[in-house]
């Protein structure tokens, strides 16, 4: 399964990619609008062999989508072994559309109209964001350590960035390097909120020591989130002073008199 949904049909996506993709995307819908089930109770349900449901089970278990247990009994139990039931991870539940981006615009937006919206409100936003990177950017920060030349700070951002899956790289370019973000999670806050873009942008720039420039975001529609870093300038060559005594010996020389 993919933490993907087909936006367009309303429903849920599936790895399609494995040969029993749509049974055991079943198997797993099953279990969540039916609560723990025994392998036994998602064959009747589904049509299956319990052969079949079993190996999708095994394959959903495997990718720590489905985690088993003994079956819950209440009142007398009869004798033997109870029987094993199967239900969802935490894991298993995200590849299910969930309204989380909903629900945090909507607590934003709340936020935007409890200050009293405008400017207050943007000022809001912008305080929100700054603050809820800080803690990441000390991270950051750490990471960074002692590292002096702007390749260097900029692929170490890469690396703590691509840890909390914004999968960033960095690749040279004319004056300096491009830091690329190939995955945003907060993407569909930031497109209704770019504050949160703007303080990332800032942030950056703390961490690297230089004025850094958004060049493309996937909040607004680009591929790719790309933050141009600019190599700093080299130290201006300073030129060399003749000491007097060797200038007036020189000019001496040249004129043939004695500098006495």
């Amino acid at each position: 399964m993919k933490n993907v949904r087909e936006q367009a049909e309303g429903r849920e996506a599936v790895d399609t990619t494995a040969p029993a993709g749509s049974s055991r995307e079943r198997v797993a819908r099953s279990i969540l609008d039916h609560g723990p089930s025994s392998a036994a109770d998602l064959a009747v349900r589904l049509g299956l062999t319990q052969a079949a449901v079993r190996r999708h089970l095994d394959a959903l278990t495997a990718a720590g989508y489905v985690t088993s247990r003994e079956q819950k009994v209440y009142g007398h139990r009869g004798r033997g072994r109870p029987a094993r039931v199967f239900l969802l991870t935490d894991s298993g539940r995200s590849t299910f559309y969930q309204a989380y981006d909903q629900l945090a615009a909507d607590a934003l937006g709340f936020l935007v109209e409890a200050v009293g919206g405008g400017e207050q409100g943007k000022e809001a936003l912008v305080a929100f964001a700054r603050a809820r990177l800080a803690r990441d950017g000390q991270r950051y920060a750490h990471q960074l350590g002692d590292c002096s030349d702007t390749e260097a700070k900029a692929q170490a951002l890469a690396g703590a960035l691509s840890a909390d899956g914004y999968a960033a790289t960095v690749r040279s370019a004319p004056l300096g390097e491009q830091l690329c973000q190939h995955h945003c999670p907060v993407a569909h806050i930031a497109e209704q909120f770019p504050q949160f873009c703007e303080a990332e942008t800032e942030l950056f720039s703390q961490l690297l020591g230089t004025h850094v420039q958004r060049l493309a975001t996937i909040a607004h529609g680009d591929g790719v989130c790309t933050t141009f870093v600019p190599r700093a300038a080299p130290p201006p060559q300073h030129e060399r002073h003749t000491p007097e005594t060797t200038s007036t010996t020189d000019s001496t020389a040249a004129s043939g008199r004695n500098p006495a």
